[in-house]
């Protein structure tokens, strides 16, 4: 995969980060899991209640990570099962410090998960976040606590650069090697009041 064609200089990983729906079906050594999990854990959050967790599921540890394959939607069962890492991603959706709703535990568990995946960027790894899990079912395997929303999957390993053999494989490949595409920032960046596009995005 090639750099992303940024329109502004970004830092590396950023540039490098993608997507892959083809990894290569080999664990991911536990020191690069563990500094992934740091550098989510230094995202940004309200009153700093880091709202969010993560259960995770190495290759190695079969039974668990099996578990965790059947937790997902039967589209990204297959390609999911050569990751090295599978995690489930939880959010708590009330504040520690008063049992208050907090508004914005969701944007700060996404900036978690995004650190995480410029980690793994950085690492030599690529991290897929999934929307497309059944929640129900990871709650019940894993025994989520009801005061805990489970609400993504984030499959993590080494992308496979080698050629796809099969159509299965040919198919994953097509889909994540297509042009990388990002909306303008005009379409976005707005100053003044709503839609009305800021001059410095222009």
């Amino acid at each position: 995969m090639s750099t992303n064609p940024v329109a502004h200089p970004v830092i590396n990983e950023i540039a490098e980060r993608w997507s892959p729906y083809r990894f290569e079906p080999r664990a991911v050594e536990d020191e690069k899991i563990l500094t992934c999990l740091e550098a989510a854990r230094w995202a940004a959050s309200s009153f700093n209640d880091q709202p969010w967790a993560w259960i995770i599921a190495q290759r190695q540890d079969t039974n668990a990570f099996q578990a965790m394959v059947r937790c997902l939607m039967e589209a990204n069962q297959g390609w999911a099962s050569n990751a090295g890492v599978l995690m489930i991603s939880v959010m708590r959706p009330t504040f520690r410090r008063n049992q208050k709703p907090n508004r914005v535990a969701l944007h700060d568990l996404g900036a978690a998960a995004a650190h995480m995946a410029l980690q793994a960027a950085a690492l030599g790894l690529q991290a897929h976040q999934m929307g497309g899990i059944n929640l129900s079912q990871a709650r019940h395997v894993f025994g989520i606590d009801d005061d805990h929303e489970p609400q993504t999957a984030i499959a993590i390993g080494y992308p496979d650069a080698s050629p796809p053999t099969g159509d299965e494989a040919k198919a994953l490949e097509d889909r994540q090697s297509g042009p990388r595409k990002r909306r303008a920032l005009s379409e976005f960046t707005f100053a003044g009041k709503w839609g009305q596009t800021a001059a410095i995005v222009e």
